[in-house]
């Protein structure tokens, strides 16, 4: 973990409440994908966690949902504004062991943290297929970005706007042959995942958190082998060890 001032590039709309926002600073503890970072917002006393969407020549790029005061608060900001972040957080997914073609899953915001994942996963030369949700055509965002990287895309909408109608696990008779999972997105669409896929796999979850580093305990989860802070030893867990809270 390492604190640092970032400066931001560009901060603009994708969708109606989908933002991008790019900033410049030291990315050097961001060593996987699916790690996240905790950015301080002047007037809060809580950071916010936002899942890293990529890293490039130290250049951080994040994706994230105006869905309340925190993320209203960074909407508004505009290039030149600097924030406060913890880099570095999270145990992200690991890329070995996992054979040579790999399922990835999205739905809404835990779609952004699959993008610097098929990119690395393509740069070893891997196969990936990627299957991601939204509510409706509106709202869909980083189709093409993948679809550059090599990766096959399927789009699924809830209403049918766009690509198959329905939810993620209805995609997934048309996807063929797959060797591992690697997913992300909010909890039910991770236990549909869970319940219609048959090899192993990483899943990404979402929690509120309070310090983001493991210090707090507030985002612990009972998993087969005893509590697991999600911040800090997830958000990623393998498949064989979670536990689903009836």
């Amino acid at each position: 973990m390492k604190q640092g001032i970032f400066t931001i590039i560009e901060n603009v709309k994708l969708t109606a409440d989908i933002m991008q926002m790019r900033l410049s600073g030291d990315t050097s503890e961001i060593t996987k994908p699916g790690q996240f970072v905790n950015i301080k917002i002047e007037g809060l006393f809580l950071r916010r966690p936002i899942s890293v969407c990529d890293v490039e020549e130290g250049v951080l790029t994040l994706i994230y949902r105006i869905v309340g005061e925190g993320t209203l608060a960074l909407s508004k900001m505009v290039k030149g504004d600097n924030l406060d972040l913890l880099t570095g957080l999270g145990n992200g997914y690991d890329l070995t062991s996992s054979g040579n073609i790999l399922l990835l899953i999205g739905g809404g915001v835990g779609v952004p943290p699959l993008y610097m994942l098929a990119k690395k996963l393509i740069e070893q030369g891997k196969e990936v297929k990627i299957i991601v949700g939204f509510r409706s055509k509106e709202e869909i965002f980083y189709k093409e970005e993948f679809e550059k990287l090599g990766a096959s895309v399927t789009v699924c909408t809830a209403d049918g706007s766009e690509g198959i109608k329905g939810f993620v696990t209805d995609a997934l008779p048309l996807i063929g042959n797959y060797t591992h999972v690697y997913t992300c997105g909010p909890e039910p669409m991770l236990k549909a995942v869970y319940n219609n896929t048959n090899t192993s796999g990483q899943y990404s979850f979402e929690e509120r958190m309070g310090c983001g580093f493991g210090a707090c305990m507030g985002c612990s989860c009972k998993t087969l082998y005893g509590n697991k802070r999600i911040c800090k030893d997830g958000p990623v867990l393998v498949k064989e060890e979670i536990k689903w809270e009836a």
